[in-house]
């Protein structure tokens, strides 16, 4: 049986979906806007979009004359590479997906210097994850998809990682009660 696509959301939902562990990417070009999502088998994980600064011809100020990666191929090599300076999908991996995961001997070489979390986060990512995309006309359309998809969801699902209305589908984070911080009595104990 045949799937026929109708458009941008079917291509992010059941369009041809890639390894993350096979980057890069030659069907991802360079200097495009446009909308991602990403999967963890059939688990709808992210969406994201690129090309912010691409105008109706898909050129940004700083993407005319350069060979520089930009739109949807440097947003997806940054996520293949898992550092996640800079990346807030590769933050997201990490704080959600990896971290709990983690022994108390692999955070004790991380704490001393001997255990990259840059690269258990790239691990995982090629290890566990893939993604579809589409293309967009320019920024604002890229955004604008986006945002539907964080707040509709995509197929009845919206996504783990970066719903819009985060508070209706993330639990609280370590460290909390009821919405509140306790920090402070943890930093108090730190410094005794």
């Amino acid at each position: 049986m045949s799937t026929c696509r109708q458009g941008p959301l079917d291509d992010l939902r059941v369009g041809t979906l890639y390894r993350f562990a096979d980057w890069p990417n030659p069907a991802v070009p360079n200097g495009r806007a446009g909308v991602y999502t990403v999967w963890r088998g059939d688990e709808f994980v992210y969406v994201g979009m690129a090309g912010r600064a691409l105008d109706g011809d898909n050129r940004g100020g700083s993407a005319k004359n350069t060979q520089r990666a930009t739109g949807l191929r440097s947003r997806l090599a940054s996520h293949a590479s898992g550092r996640r300076s800079g990346d807030q999908f590769c933050i997201y991996v990490f704080d959600r997906l990896v971290l709990p995961d983690l022994n108390s001997d692999q955070i004790a070489d991380a704490a001393a210097g001997r255990l990259s979390l840059d690269r258990l986060t790239r691990d995982h990512i090629h290890d566990n994850l893939d993604y579809r995309f589409t293309f967009a006309s320019d920024g604002a359309e890229a955004r604008q998809l986006e945002r539907q998809i964080q707040k509709l969801g995509l197929a009845g699902s919206l996504p783990l990682l970066n719903p819009l209305n985060a508070s209706a589908s993330r639990p609280e984070p370590h460290g909390t009660c009821s919405g509140r911080q306790r920090r402070p009595a943890l930093r108090a104990a730190k410094w005794q």
